[in-house]
């Protein structure tokens, strides 16, 4: 029954084999098998849509509600447990999930082997309730207003890169208009739509459509391009920190990329929260405790 919810929820089965942690194959065959059991169709499948029958939305319907009760009752057996563990899922930014690896993720996991975390990354705002998650990360201003947040390390910075290479040969821009002169990595949003870089300085703001040879989706392919000379990128900080300290990019345009909302880890309030969900809040408020020391002492 959790399948079938996923599979309406998602209107995919690979979609919703891939977050339940299945085999597509494994999904459609218990689904099927639920189908032939109740004696009624409860998807109309086509080889590119997925979408509910009739008897499938009103059987949907009456089952989540059931399903939500028997998850908390589930939750709050768990919640008694001595020692954390099972499963948290976490939606989140890829650029977010790349911030809280290796200073939250990590040092989690190591403290409490038992849970597992399924991290899902993308670019698009979801209900985290609503697609099963147990937490989110998104940028603070982002974070939904009914929802628990707890501020994650200091604010954030998008930083404009290229390699001492291309820079010698095409020059450093100096304004944001000047980026008509230069190559440029662009970025596809999940949307479709080609990102346009934004810039401010005194109060006045202003969004940049780059021309480049290369439009890309994934931010780790426009390090590399930077790299190799291609063309200027804009990511945040964090992502090509070690580069600029070793010396292999160098910011431009420093005084036109301010501060961004710091992320926040965010999740809906919960009557029974298991312990290895409460293990994962609380190690996440010391940890933003830490960083909130060491960034007053910087």
């Amino acid at each position: 029954m959790d399948a079938v919810l996923m599979v309406a929820r998602r209107g995919k089965f690979r979609a919703a084999a891939l977050e339940l942690g299945m085999s597509t194959t494994a999904l459609s065959n218990a689904v099927g098998k639920l189908e032939r059991t109740l004696g009624i169709r409860l998807f109309n499948r086509t080889t590119r849509s997925v979408s509910l029958t009739e008897a499938g939305r009103n059987f949907v319907a009456q089952i989540a509600p059931a399903l939500q009760d028997i998850h908390e009752a589930m939750d709050a057996a768990r919640s008694q447990q001595s020692t954390p563990s099972g499963v948290l899922r976490i939606n989140a930014f890829p650029t977010a999930a790349r911030e809280i690896f290796a200073s939250l993720v990590l040092p989690f996991l190591r403290a409490y082997p038992q849970v597992h975390i399924d991290i899902v990354t993308e670019g698009r705002l979801i209900d985290i309730v609503a697609d099963g998650f147990d937490l989110g990360v998104r940028s603070a201003d982002l974070v939904p207003a009914d929802m628990i947040a707890i501020p994650l390390g200091a604010p954030r910075r998008n930083v404009v890169v290229g390699s001492p290479a291309y820079l010698k040969a095409y020059g450093t821009p100096m304004i944001p208009q000047d980026l008509s002169e230069h190559v440029c990595l662009r970025v596809r949003l999940p949307n479709g739509a080609i990102y346009r870089w934004p810039f401010e300085k005194d109060g006045r703001s202003v969004h940049i459509d780059v021309a480049g040879a290369l439009t890309l989706d994934e931010t780790s392919l426009a390090r590399t391009a930077a790299l190799c000379s291609v063309g200027l990128t804009l990511t945040m900080e964090s992502d090509v920190r070690e580069d600029i300290e070793a010396g292999r990019l160098v910011r431009v345009l420093e005084d036109w990329t301010p501060a961004l909302s710091p992320l926040s880890l965010y999740y809906p309030n919960r009557r029974n929260p298991t312990a290895a969900f409460k293990a994962f809040v609380d190690f996440a408020r010391r940890s933003s405790v830490t960083d909130t020391e060491i960034s007053s002492k910087d």
